[in-house]
């Protein structure tokens, strides 16, 4: 069996190499979808009885490993050192660096890889990670899957 949970957060990224509009500082409303596939918890009287996981703890998990970080951040690039010596200058800034350029792509796979590890140390019903989809717009996302992460 398969559920969805879907979460929003706001962020700001640029994309340094872009031909367009990207290259500049800009943010997006995302939206994360965590996909996970496990068993049914076939348990009479076990508050998680008939479910694969319960959807309050799978948004718990994402927000503590993923949402609440990137929540009114901005996004950088490690290596795009004009932006990072910029937000640095910002006092209280909100700014997560990351090893790779934020596109949806690289967010949806940085994503997994930190979620996967997570919903599997928490549940012992055969529970993984299947998907992480990240919107980067209501018409744009990326996806990060299982087959891409075996």
């Amino acid at each position: 069996m398969q559920i969805t949970r879907r979460l929003e957060f706001d962020a700001g990224h640029r994309i340094p190499d872009h031909n367009s509009q990207c290259r500049h500082l800009h943010g997006h409303r995302y939206a994360i979808e965590i996909s996970l596939e496990g068993t049914i918890i076939d348990a009479a009287g076990n508050p998680e009885n008939g479910m694969v996981m319960d959807f309050s703890r799978v948004k718990e998990l994402a927000r503590q490993h993923i949402v609440d970080a990137w929540d009114h951040a901005f996004l950088a690039y490690r290596g795009d050192t004009a932006v990072v010596d910029f937000l640095a200058t910002l006092p209280d800034h909100k700014t997560v660096l990351l090893d790779s350029v934020p596109t949806a792509e690289n967010l949806a796979r940085i994503a997994f890889v930190k979620l996967d590890a997570v919903y599997q140390a928490t549940y012992g019903n055969r529970l993984q990670l299947e998907r992480v989809r990240i919107y980067e717009t209501p018409n744009c996302w990326a996806d990060a899957s299982r087959t891409d992460h075996p």
